[in-house]
């Protein structure tokens, strides 16, 4: 291994050449290295029959069964004759190869090479991490993620079909399947990539004013303006009695640039997603104010989705994505992967970030930038159910707000751009656990939200836009 140096400072190297060939950093060298092991962990962990749901032990039991429906007498036959006897006599008369892999097969893909975009930040981390684990190679498709700068060229990506599938913020389908900011395209949304994992992030120079009631003229930074980080900043504020649209300045800033424009002053704070509010921390330029979490516990943030039109032109690939995404949230789910997750998606072609910054959102003992080190297990999490009540709720603010004008039919569009029946039942294919409902009730800030009240709840706030 070759040591270079930079040619302005002399006593700093620069780069490092590997026996495989490559030029990079040290650090960027040591964190490939830590990758490259996580992911050979987590690929060890993983099961397999979480792949093959239809394994050829699950069929020759279903065809047994089938020829000797009662327990009794199955039984005496398999103990008289051997299983491997009864399967020779069983595949003489039925094609048992032939249904083995036709199971297996799961239909045919009718496109196996994709581009999924994504934006380089932890919400996204049950879709980053499918690449490098093979989840997405295990359904049959050659998957290319590609990082993006911004959700606006997100949104514009998927418009044009230069993505195939992507990371959303999760009230970006609503948005662009009503037309709002852009031409009127039908999106859905197949899963929640994450719940909670966001923050309201303050400069250092306001750690004595925590009080949002004392927040008028702040400049605050979003991701989106269809963004759950907008509609909660808003709602917190109104709660405060300051109204988001005439008492402070609200942003839009990409995540990557938050922690820079927070150094330069140009924000007093900004609610946006991790890894960004740690890294404001890290880099000793801001402090947690607090956990969007604290606001509403087990709220949605991003999403991964694609167009109406690729899933009724491609139902067996969207389907082999679905089981793919939903197998990496079920990892990503458990605690004891999560700082093996966080040495996967830290290297550059992922997040680009320090892995003790990703180690803290995701494991949530993290420091809070003001001079406490907290432990907060649910700080971010994957649970994927894309609940329609969830959707209403996203309606209501976007009516709050101003986005929409008018009447909302909101049961009508949570359940054609929220695909919940579908999850579910790749969920149970997947034999994972799947809960009951549709709709089921949230308390934002100690306030119950009903979705069968959506009209009532809008139009109930004292802080609103008139139109």
């Amino acid at each position: 291994m070759t040591q270079y140096f930079d040619p302005y400072d002399a006593d700093r190297p620069l780069m490092l050449k590997c026996s495989c060939g490559r030029e990079h950093s040290v650090a960027e060298h040591q964190q490939e290295l830590a990758a490259e092991q996580a992911v050979t962990e987590l690929k060890r962990r993983s099961l397999t029959s979480e792949f093959e749901a239809y394994s050829n032990e699950f069929i020759e039991a279903t065809l047994v069964k089938a020829i000797f429906p009662q327990d009794a007498v199955r039984r005496r036959f398999l103990r008289a004759v051997g299983k491997g006897t009864a399967m020779a006599a069983i595949a003489s008369v039925l094609p048992v190869a032939s249904l083995q892999a036709m199971a297996q097969e799961k239909g045919s893909l009718e496109k196996k090479d994709l581009k999924i975009g994504f934006i380089p930040i932890t919400c996204a981390t049950p879709l980053i991490m499918a690449h490098p684990l093979g989840f997405y190679k295990q359904q049959g498709l050659n998957v290319e993620v590609t990082k993006t700068a911004g959700w606006a060229l997100i949104r514009d990506k998927m418009i044009n079909k230069e993505y195939d599938a992507t990371h959303f913020l999760s009230p970006m389908p609503l948005a662009i399947s009503m037309g709002l900011g852009s031409n009127a395209t039908p999106m859905n949304v197949a899963t929640i990539q994450n719940i909670n994992g966001q923050a309201i992030t303050l400069a250092l120079k306001h750690k004595n004013n925590r009080d949002p009631k004392n927040w008028k003229g702040f400049k605050f930074a979003i991701p989106f303006e269809f963004s759950m980080h907008n509609f909660l900043l808003r709602y917190y504020l109104a709660e405060a009695g300051i109204n988001p649209d005439t008492d402070v300045q609200i942003r839009v800033v990409p995540p990557a640039e938050m922690v820079a424009n927070l150094r330069a002053g140009n924000i007093d704070g900004f609610l946006g997603p991790d890894p960004f509010n740690q890294r404001a921390v890290y880099e000793e330029v801001g402090f947690i104010h607090l956990l969007t979490k604290d606001l509403w516990n087990g709220h949605p943030c991003c999403a991964f989705g694609t167009s109406t039109e690729f899933i009724q032109k491609n139902p067996n690939t969207f389907a082999a994505l679905y089981r793919a995404v939903l197998t990496s949230a079920a990892m990503a789910r458990d605690p004891k992967n999560r700082e093996l997750i966080a040495k996967v998606i830290a290297p550059a072609q992922y997040l680009n970030q320090p892995e003790v910054v990703l180690n803290q959102v995701l494991t949530g003992k993290f420091a809070d930038g003001l001079g406490n080190i907290q432990n907060v297990p649910d700080r971010a999490d994957f649970d994927p159910m894309p609940w329609q009540s969830m959707a209403v709720w996203m309606l209501t603010q976007m009516q709050r707000w101003g986005y929409i004008k008018g009447e909302v039919n909101y049961k009508q569009i949570a359940e054609k751009v929220f695909l919940l029946t579908d999850a579910k039942k790749h969920m149970k294919a997947l034999e994972q656990k799947v809960p009951d409902g549709a709709y089921p009730k949230f308390k934002i800030m100690g306030r119950e939200f009903d979705a069968a009240k959506a009209a009532e709840y809008a139009k109930s706030f004292p802080i609103r836009k008139v139109v």
